[in-house]
């Protein structure tokens, strides 16, 4: 007997055997998304600005999520990955900018001192969620959602990665401050009954960016502080960051207490089948579809084939949820994401998907 797509998803999360992987989509973009929708999709950044021209901001909130729930249903999705909009524009006089200090010390030390002045999540911010659940409730859907809490990054700051090394106590500051933001996050997310959350920030390219000592030191610790308010809400805590994460990995995935495993990043080395073997008993694995190389530039034949791949890397005592690595953007065609689609599809037996039929109902 079929489940339904919070069964599916429940049951991957307890790593028992579902009747079929779960599959949603991560970040899902234009011109993919538009061409699906037959419309511009209201939740790419790229197109925000336009709709709350012809809407008004509350009304492309609203628009938003319509979006979002009607692309999960063509596609079939079994749940969905929100994150707020970007806020209504304020109304109040600019304020001249500040001098920027020539020491990335004290300009870090400047930062946190707005982070801890910075006020806590709004109801505004959490509109779009009360939004989805009626856009669902609506249609007959019941979706679980994955929103972020992601604030311990520390791709592309190099203020940061220096005052790690030079003052270690305001570094240590910052981390604290983002884990006061990611908890007022998770507060918020609990209230609202969402299911699962994600922790952490990318650290990594195709090498880690810090050293493992400092990614124990500093970051470890405050995603596993999150995790466990997480946990103690009932819901699942989610780590995300690209990147090879091998020298780290029991470390982001075990230290840190997380449930799952996000941004799984293949051309960087990150094996879907090697990570079903090492930690798959005691981690769900959200992904690996390469969308930065196979998804955007192979054949549909070779997308096809790979999506087939990480479906049986991923399959047995479920612990895996079919997504891109990361976002579906531009330079994915639109026939290599039909393919993977359609091999998803087939592979479980569902009737083919073509976008203007999707279209037509």
């Amino acid at each position: 007997m079929a489940m339904t797509s919070r069964e599916r998803v429940t049951t991957a999360l307890q790593h028992h055997t579902p009747d079929r992987t779960p599959v949603f989509e991560y970040v899902l973009l234009s011109p993919v998304a538009d061409r699906i929708l037959s419309r511009p999709y209201a939740a790419d950044p790229a197109n925000w600005e336009a709709v709350v021209a012809a809407r008004g901001w509350a009304g492309a909130v609203r628009q938003n999520a319509i979006d979002r729930v009607e692309l999960a249903a063509r596609l079939g999705h079994d749940m969905l990955y929100v994150y707020p909009p970007p806020p209504e524009p304020s109304k109040s006089a600019i304020a001249e900018p500040e001098p920027v200090p020539d020491d990335p010390v004290e300009r870090l030390r400047r930062r946190n001192e707005r982070a801890a002045a910075a006020p806590p999540p709004s109801d505004r911010d959490m509109l779009i969620y009360a939004l989805v659940r009626e856009e669902m409730h609506a249609r007959g859907m019941d979706l679980p959602i994955l929103a972020p809490a992601y604030a311990h990054g520390v791709w592309t700051d190099v203020d940061l990665m220096q005052t790690m090394l030079l003052a270690p106590d305001v570094a240590h500051a910052h981390f604290a401050l983002a884990t006061r933001r990611a908890l007022a996050l998770v507060e918020r997310y609990l209230a609202l009954g969402i299911e699962q959350i994600g922790v952490g920030g990318d650290f990594a390219g195709n090498r880690l960016i810090i050293s493992p000592d400092l990614y124990r030191r500093f970051i470890v610790p405050e995603v596993r502080t999150v995790s466990r308010r997480i946990h103690a809400g009932g819901a699942y805590a989610v780590n995300a960051s690209d990147g090879n994460l091998w020298p780290v990995i029991d470390d982001f995935l075990l230290a840190t207490e997380v449930d799952g495993y996000l941004e799984i990043d293949m051309h960087a080395g990150m094996d879907m089948a090697k990570l079903k073997a090492s930690h798959g008993a005691r981690i769900t694995l959200y992904g690996n579809l390469d969308c930065g190389n196979t998804l955007s530039f192979g054949t549909p034949e070779a997308v096809r084939a790979h999506t087939l791949a990480c479906l049986e890397a991923g399959w047995g005592n479920g612990g895996h949820i079919l997504c891109a690595s990361n976002a579906i953007a531009a330079s994915v065609p639109l026939a290599n994401y039909l393919a993977v689609v359609n091999a998803y599809r087939d592979m479980f037996g569902l009737p083919e998907f073509h976008p203007d039929a999707a279209a037509s109902r």
